[in-house]
């Protein structure tokens, strides 16, 4: 299910999505740096790690990716493209 419309907040540091059932997802760019979907950031889950984030990060970027979104944090990380549905897993 793809959003209706998603917002960035610098100043608030989330990411705001509105879902076509009514739902509103306000997602914490630090938290979702540490749950970046890529093969490196999943590969530390799968160990029982986490990734080592900054509370700092901001969300610098979106790009569009069609079933999704991919996300540039101001540290530089790029590798994760967010899924719909994995950001709608995500939701507090």
């Amino acid at each position: 299910m793809k959003p209706l419309s998603v917002g960035n907040s610098q100043s608030a540091q989330t990411l705001r999505l509105s879902w076509p059932d009514g739902r509103e997802s306000v997602l914490n760019h630090a938290e979702l740096r540490r749950q970046c979907p890529c093969s490196q950031c999943r590969a530390f889950r799968l160990k029982g790690m986490t990734p080592r984030v900054d509370d700092r990060v901001r969300l610098i970027e979106i790009n569009p990716q069609g079933y999704g979104v991919q996300l540039v944090f101001s540290d530089g990380h790029q590798r994760g493209i967010y899924p719909w549905d994995y950001l709608a897993q995500l939701i507090p």
